[in-house]
């Protein structure tokens, strides 16, 4: 066995499966942006909002406007706006 190939490092756990990134006990909030309209749009977002405290990961998508971003505890909204705003788009709020 290869050093280091065990599932069980600080960046992984040992659940197998599912596909997903997501820890036990992050949160995931999916926001509606307004103004996108391409990768440098969706990279400067991803940028801002990924700055912020306790943010594990973003993800955003121009053609839908949605941002979905998971982090360690709920995020303030207002602190997401004003990230939001740094990139020069406009959080519409959270998607239904």
């Amino acid at each position: 066995m290869a050093e280091n190939s065990s599932c069980c490092t600080p960046e992984s756990s040992c659940r197998s499966g599912g596909g997903t990134d997501v820890q036990t006990g992050e949160v995931t909030t999916t926001y509606r942006v307004t103004g996108m309209t391409c990768g440098h749009c969706e990279g400067a977002v991803r940028s801002e909002i990924g700055e912020l405290a306790g943010v594990s990961s973003v993800q955003a998508d121009a053609a839908t406007g949605l941002v979905t971003v998971t982090s360690k505890a709920p995020l303030d909204e207002e602190a997401v706006r004003a990230a939001v705003d740094e990139a020069g788009y406009e959080l519409a709020g959270q998607a239904a």
